[in-house]
């Protein structure tokens, strides 16, 4: 069993359910869609236990809503593993990683000001790239649909 079949079987003797769908485009890139609810916990499994360094994280709308893929990787084997929420457009919220990445500040604080998406726990989403450039409440990369 190569590294990622494995990873992905311990992910999914874990956590269950609460990976709705795995995309394997290759042996190298993985994304599991999970709830909301569950990315604290698989985040932290996937750091601590699987020893997967948080990339960094990336996001858009569309019109299944607004969606956050959160990238991980093995330095290592080049293994990269995404987790990919996709959140309600009507309640565009999910949990800071900040708790456990400080490397996850900045682009919560940008993805919080171009699309609104809130991350309850962040200890600062102050305005990082547009003062001045847009108003209050507009978001620029929204697509409203």
């Amino acid at each position: 069993m190569n590294e990622t079949n494995a990873i992905l079987a311990d992910i999914k003797k874990k956590f269950g359910p609460r990976v709705s769908q795995t995309n394997i485009r290759n042996e190298k890139r993985v994304s599991l869609v999970i709830p909301r609810e569950a990315l604290l916990e698989i985040a932290e499994y996937l750091h601590h236990v699987v020893k997967l360094r948080f990339i960094i994280a990336s996001a858009l709308e569309s019109k299944a809503g607004f969606e956050i893929y959160y990238h991980f990787s093995n330095d290592e084997t080049g293994l990269i593993l995404n987790l990919h929420v996709i959140l309600p457009g009507k309640e565009p919220e999910i949990q800071s990683l900040t708790s456990l990445f400080e490397a996850a500040n900045w682009i919560e604080r940008e993805i919080h000001e171009i699309l609104g998406i809130t991350f309850p726990g962040h200890p600062n989403l102050e305005k990082l790239i547009s003062e001045g450039n847009w108003a209050e409440g507009v978001y620029p990369y929204r697509k409203n649909y």
